[in-house]
């Protein structure tokens, strides 16, 4: 077992501990991950009694900031854990490329080792997972080769909030773009993807734009980082492994908003539909990823749902509750 020393977190209630992950197979030097606990009693290490434990993980441009979050399931006897990975959010060291990756399963180091230092804390204890936007297609990735080796406990449960199941647009622009990525990674995988950038959505989320949520601007942009062809060559290869059916071995909750809205100007939807990825895709590969699976549609809700405006935010919370508590029925 790896010795878990908790130390203080960027976060006011939190403690955060470092994984050196060793030398960084895509060339930046060496890489970390940080694991990150919620409502634990800053001056103790002793985790907090729980009936179980929560394990989540972020999106692209993001990190663990979402405290109501964690204080819902720590409500609930839920010890509340989030990881930020490689080159992510608390992770990223000077000079590497923010987000980059040539491979999602590379990402499975850490998140065994985070699983593993849960299990240490919580021992004999169900563990339920949650991830946002692009940590959706990551984990489910995870755990179906965890499955395929035998290993599904102590995963109980997994629940995506809108997790990104397919590149935008139409199958026609998908498979050139798809297959210019795979040239192009090869070749100069640091290159950047030519998108404009947009602040609309970080806009609508942060108090410095009139929004609720206050993170680091420096960790989560307003207008996101550049995107690498490395990196979305490594979402289009996981996009097709979960396109050819998944068997993640637990139940699966999967929260999205009602509408999709692409637009580059703030206008009167922009807090009321996802502006980042369009929900009839993730509507539709739902169904991949193997075993019970329930879509909640939540009306009104931003692209994260817990980030939605109070009402929309309500419906969220609502509807993972009932999902939790039909979920410790059957288990």
């Amino acid at each position: 077992m790896t010795a878990i020393d908790w130390k203080p977190d960027i976060v006011e209630g939190c403690q955060q501990h470092t994984f050196d992950l060793g030398a960084d197979p895509d060339g930046e030097g060496t890489v970390t991950a940080v694991l990150v606990r919620r409502g634990t009693d800053a001056q103790t290490s002793a985790p907090a009694p729980a009936r179980g434990a929560v394990l989540y993980v972020h999106g692209f441009a993001d990190y663990f900031f979402q405290t109501a979050l964690a204080d819902f399931f720590a409500a609930r006897g839920l010890s509340f854990y989030a990881l930020d990975l490689r080159k992510c959010g608390r992770a990223r060291l000077p000079g590497q490329t923010p987000h980059h990756i040539s491979d999602l399963a590379l990402y499975d180091q850490e998140l065994d080792l985070a699983l593993d230092a849960v299990t240490q804390e919580h021992p004999g204890l169900p563990v339920h997972l949650v991830a946002h936007s692009t940590g959706g297609l990551i984990l489910p990735l995870w755990l179906h080769r965890r499955r395929e080796t035998g290993r599904t406990a102590p995963v109980a449960g997994l629940v995506l909030n809108s997790p990104w199941f397919d590149l935008q647009g139409s199958s026609v622009q998908r498979g050139p773009v798809t297959q210019l990525l795979r040239l192009l990674a090869k070749a100069t995988p640091l290159r950047t993807v030519p998108i404009p950038p947009s602040a609309v959505y970080g806009d609508t989320l942060h108090s410095s734009r009139g929004g609720e949520w206050d993170f680091d601007l420096d960790l989560k942009p307003l207008a996101g980082f550049p995107v690498t062809v490395g990196w979305l060559n490594a979402v289009r290869r996981g996009h097709a492994r979960l396109h050819r059916g998944l068997d993640v071995g637990v139940s699966s909750l999967v929260l999205r908003s009602d509408r999709t809205h692409f637009s580059r100007r703030r206008t009167e939807l922009s807090d009321r539909a996802d502006l980042i990825l369009d929900v009839a895709q993730i509507a539709r590969w739902a169904g991949c990823l193997g075993g019970e699976t329930t879509v909640v549609p939540v009306t009104g809700a931003r692209h994260d749902v817990f980030l939605s405006l109070p009402e929309a935010r309500a419906r969220a919370y609502d509807a993972l509750d009932a999902w939790l508590r039909r979920d410790t029925e059957r288990a």
